[in-house]
Formats: structure tokens, sequence, C-alpha cells
């Protein structure tokens, strides 16, 4: 069952989908697709990187592909929010308003949107909104607090090394930390901390991220229902998270049959997604162009990045026809270049556009010219 539901599954499917359509319309069909979304998109690389010869484009959204790093990373980024460390939606508003203050105005335009988290991270400091000693309140944060932001934009490090030579998990970065919580929508609160604490068992106002980390501890690596997840050693458990990692991890960067053949692939990471981290498809495209060369991946890969989206699509503008791009580079040759997200009023039936962006591939990042910041066209694609 486990086999099935990594990658065995997917090929069965596709297999008797082409059959079923050879058998309804007298032929097989002339061109496949793959899109998905986050466990859909670690589906869609598995198959560039496991059965490369079954379609011909295939888009992967905020792909899970380190499945076994995100688990174990999430469920430590748990453990820090037990007691003291748990962080209140006031103070998460404070850590927000911090982070845009610090970086808001970088690219010029001054709109409540961090345009270039990665720079963000690398100079915003948690340490800055510390309480003075003897004091707190919801206007600072406790040393257990600032720990607990810590553990989550720091590297989860393994003792030894998962499939492909990977033994880590990358840190989450900054921006959309306040982004509303609606279901699986939103930031720190949805995914990271809940409305109250982590608990054994995992309690439904729990962050959704220690739900599905401390569930997978106990069920699929562990495989203790009863086991308390404080007391759960990595080092205990190694033979299985290999095996699990081998079935998971969609992470070879040999994409070499999938491009001989003329696949076309393209990853969208949004950049405030809390559910998994960015950096981890950013290093695992990186890891492909080193693999194969960045001139040779650029022939039928392409990375893009979204500024302030969170994991499913909200925040900032996220909507962007990738299926249009994806079958005009497989059927017409036109590579994409940069392209446009909108943000969308959910009223049907006109959806108005609010607000669009620039969607930049990798590394860039867009930077304000002139005109309403509302508009794509008032900015420029740039790292």
């Amino acid at each position: 069952a486990f086999e099935n539901f990594a990658h065995r599954a997917y090929k069965k499917v596709r297999d008797a989908s082409v059959a079923l359509m050879e058998r309804a319309y007298g032929k097989k069909p002339e061109k496949m697709y793959f899109m998905g979304s986050s466990e859909g998109g670690r589906e869609g690389l598995t198959m560039a990187q496991r059965y490369p010869d079954d379609f011909d484009g295939i888009f992967a959204r905020v792909p899970v592909i380190n499945w076994v790093g995100l688990q174990h990373a999430g469920t430590r980024s748990g453990l820090v929010t037990m007691g003291e460390g748990w962080i209140n939606p006031a103070q998460v508003k404070l850590f927000a308003d911090a982070v845009r203050t610090a970086c808001d105005k970088a690219d010029g335009s001054d709109k409540t949107l961090v345009h270039d988290p990665v720079a963000c991270k690398a100079v915003f400091k948690v340490e800055t909104l510390r309480c003075e000693a003897g004091k707190a309140g919801d206007q600072c944060l406790t040393e257990a607090q600032i720990k607990a932001v810590s553990t989550l934009h720091g590297t989860y490090k393994f003792p030894f090394v998962l499939a492909n030579d990977l033994d880590d998990y990358p840190g989450w970065g900054v921006s959309g930390e306040d982004t509303p919580a609606f279901g699986p929508t939103g930031g720190w609160s949805a995914w990271w901390l809940g409305s109250a604490p982590p608990a054994q068992p995992p309690a439904p106002n729990n962050g959704i991220a220690w739900i599905y980390g401390a569930g997978g501890i106990q069920y699929v690596f562990a495989r203790d229902p009863k086991l308390d997840v404080t007391t759960y050693k990595v080092e205990d458990h190694k033979a299985r998270l290999l095996e699990v990692s081998k079935l998971m991890d969609s992470t070879d960067p040999d994409l070499g049959r999938f491009r001989g053949r003329g696949g076309r692939l393209i990853v969208l990471e949004h950049m405030a997604d809390y559910a998994q981290s960015p950096y981890a498809g950013i290093r695992y495209f990186e890891s492909v162009e080193r693999k194969l060369g960045k001139a040779e991946t650029a022939e039928f890969a392409r990375l893009y990045t979204a500024p302030g989206v969170d994991h499913v699509g909200s925040g900032a503008p996220a909507n962007v026809d990738m299926l249009s791009a994806l079958v005009d580079w497989v059927e017409k040759g036109k590579a994409p270049g940069d392209l446009e997200a909108t943000e969308q009023k959910v009223e049907a039936p006109s959806f108005a556009v609010t607000r669009a962006l620039p969607l930049c591939r990798w590394p860039a990042w867009p930077h304000y010219k002139s005109g309403p910041v509302t508009e794509a066209a008032s900015f420029t694609c740039a790292p």
C-alpha cells in the first residue's frame, strides 16, 4: 500500500487512462500532462524522476518532495512551541509587522508585501523583538519564543544520509506570518501554531504541521500509535527512515531521461508557505542544475517563486494559467519567460482582479518601477 501511495499508483492510473482513452477514441492521446499541488506536486516530480517517458509536460506546484525531512522538521517546530514557546495571535502580528517594516520598502513600492523574502530572511533578526528583562506581553517575545522562531527558520539535520545524499531539511522563511487562517489556508496560525499549544495526541486546534508531523512520527516512522513523541529519537529508527525516504522523497536530480525525450517541467514555489518549506523546492531545482548544467536545465525546466503567497494560494497574487504556458512550451516550442500572477475577488461571476505582480523566474524578484502598485506593469523582474 505504501509503495502504491509513494509512486506505483500514479503509473498504474496513467496507463489505465491511456488504455481507456484508446478504447473510447480509437487512438492514444498525442500529449500527456500532469499538474499537481503539494502532495500532487511531489507526484509530478515523482513521474519525471521515476517514469520519465509517461508525460510530456509536468507542473509541480509547492511540491512536498523531501517528505521525511518535512515530517521531522514539522514535528521539531511543534515541540518547541509546547508550553512557553507557543506564540499567540497578537505576537504573530507583532512579528509580521516587524518583518514588513524591515523589508517591505526594499523594492520601493511600500505596499505591505515583501518582494524578496530570501534577502529579507538574511537581514531580519528575531532577537530585535526580545522582551526586556523582567517584562513580557504581546509586544515582545520571550527567550522561549525566540528559540521557537529560530527553530522554525533553522535547518533540520539528520545524523545520517537519506535518499539522494540529503541529510537535512531547509528551514522556513519570512513573510506572510499573519495571513489569516481558514482551513488549510494561512500563515503561522494555520500551519505552525494553531490556536492552542501542541497536544498529545494532536488536537484539532493544533497547527496542521504538528498534526501531520506527530502523526507521521507515530504511525509511519516509529509505527507506535501510543508513542510519546517527545521521547522519539531519530537514531532508533534509521532503517525505517531510509526505507520511507527511498519511497517518498522525490529528490533525485537526474532528469536526463525526461529532458532527453523532450519533457518540459515547471515548478512553482510560494514563498510564504508554512506547510512545506519553499527552500526545499528551490534547493531541488538547483541540484538539477548542478547535475545537468544550468544551460541544459533551462532547455526543459523552469522554477518560479511567488512572494507573499501561502501554501494554497492566498496572501498575495498567485493565480496563473500555467497549463497554457506548459502547452505552449511542449507543443509550440515557446519557452516561458517571466509570467504574471493575479489576485482576484472570489465572488462569481466576475472574479475581478484586485492586484497583479510579475511571476519571476528564479532567482529574480519583482522590483518596483513606477505606476500603480496593484498592476504588474509597474514592476520588473531582476535579481
